[in-house]
């Protein structure tokens, strides 16, 4: 009786299930929203601006920052607070403490966004950059204070920001590239994490196998995302997660600007550029912003190989969980059953699946793809929000002298590169393969629109 109490308890009091509750009540809200307009819940959104006038930019900060965008700032706090401070105190955590820390918190991601969004700075680097530099400016120079610490919950905030994710996972972008998206977003991503755990433990022998998958899964797939869910399935330390994602943000920055660079040197057309764009480059935003770089033919392509590779997040976060469990942390006298696979599961996995499901086989095919559309036009604010919350997070919650102890003699950076390298020229040969025409019929993209 007790271990079933204790069972449905937890559906309401662990991070993970919390995470899911709280995303699904944000995509729900903005499902009857969009759906209904019968209220407008729309998050705020800093347009690109400029200190001075330019053309490029369309709105000056002055003229930004009027009545309608302070009431969305004033909703976006009310629903992000009052929900993550329902999921605080569900966990047993302490109100009264939480909501002044989250308020600064909140502060402090919203001058992240500004700064990010400046016309020059937005052209080169994405606000998970800044997110991560102005915590860490602030954690290594005047220090985090103690009464700002119960708002740090990092993966809270990413573990939701991903639920919320999940409904912009579309299925149908499967069928719509067909062997090509399968073959370059699924084909490559598992060698390239088995090279990895192989070249991390066996070649360069870091003892440390939690890190080592969740740079391995940052590398593959889409850095910071599935570094969350495989770090939570391998359990690893908090430190883990915060020097997989920094060494995945700062090498997602130089991809972004030259690996555009390299293919237009190397002459490759816009199609096979874009899939080695989302293939490699680990962040969706930069995947974007780098594909946007050649042309619209490639940042379609780019981003169509990349949310097939972010389909295989909630996949690889349970091929973890089983490894670790039946190889990596099972003692010679213990046996691991389903029991133990399951806790190691992370939850909001579930959560990011059902949403992808509802998405691709209720929403679309009931409302279309322009609701569907609209729905993720205001949820990706919402994401973004609960991401600069956890990047912010991170960068506070993050001293360098931290990082560089456990970066095991320059060997975590070794594994980054040399993983990365591989990936590269492993989607490299998957796309020559399949988008050169000379095996198989090169697709029209514009037949996917």
């Amino acid at each position: 009786m007790n271990k079933k109490e204790s069972s449905w308890t937890q559906l309401y009091q662990k991070e993970d299930w919390l995470a899911c509750w709280l995303g699904f009540i944000i995509i729900a809200l903005t499902c009857i929203a969009v759906i209904t307009q019968w209220f407008d819940i729309s998050a705020a959104k800093f347009s690109t601006w400029h200190l001075w006038e330019d053309v490029e930019a369309k709105k000056s900060l002055g003229e930004q920052l009027n009545g309608s965008f302070w009431i969305k700032m004033l909703r976006t706090f009310l629903v992000l607070a009052i929900l993550f401070t329902i999921g605080i105190k569900l966990q047993g955590g302490k109100v009264g403490q939480f909501i002044p820390a989250f308020i600064v918190l909140f502060l402090i991601s919203a001058i992240v966004r500004l700064v990010s969004a400046e016309f020059t700075l937005n052209r080169y680097l994405e606000w998970a950059f800044w997110a991560l530099f102005i915590g860490l400016l602030i954690s290594n120079t005047v220090g985090i204070p103690e009464w700002l610490r119960p708002a740090i919950k990092t993966e809270f905030y990413i573990k939701t920001g991903l639920v919320i994710m999940g409904f912009s996972v579309l299925f149908s972008n499967i069928a719509k590239f067909g062997l090509y998206g399968l073959g370059i977003a699924w084909g490559v991503t598992p060698i390239v994490i088995i090279f990895m755990w192989w070249f991390g433990t066996k070649v360069l022998k870091i003892g440390n196998k939690p890190l080592v998958i969740t740079l391995a899964s940052a590398t593959s797939v889409c850095g910071t995302s599935a570094a969350i869910a495989t770090g939570a399935a391998a359990k690893a330390k908090k430190e883990d997660l915060s020097m997989a994602i920094s060494i995945s943000i700062i090498f997602t920055i130089l991809m972004m600007v030259f690996e555009p660079m390299i293919i237009r040197v190397c002459d490759m057309n816009q199609l096979m550029g874009g899939a080695l764009i989302g293939g490699t480059v680990d962040s969706t935003g930069a995947v974007v912003l780098a594909g946007n770089t050649l042309g619209e033919e490639a940042e379609q392509a780019a981003v169509l190989v990349k949310t097939i590779q972010n389909i295989l997040i909630g996949f690889i976060a349970f091929f973890v969980a089983v490894f670790f469990a039946t190889k990596v942390d099972k003692t010679s006298d213990s046996h691991v059953g389903a029991g133990e696979i399951w806790n190691r599961f992370p939850k909001f996995i579930i959560g990011f699946f059902v949403a992808s499901l509802v998405a691709s086989f209720i929403i679309q095919p009931t409302l279309g793809g322009d609701a569907v559309g609209k729905i993720n036009g205001v949820l990706g604010q919402y994401k973004n929000w609960a991401f600069v919350l956890a990047f912010t997070s991170i960068g506070l919650d993050t001293n360098f002298k931290a990082i560089g102890k456990q970066m095991h003699g320059g060997k975590v950076l070794w594994l980054y590169v040399i993983g990365q390298l591989f990936n590269i020229v492993l989607t490299f040969f998957v796309i020559w393969l399949l988008l050169s025409g000379k095996f198989f019929e090169v697709p029209n993209l514009a037949l996917f629109k």
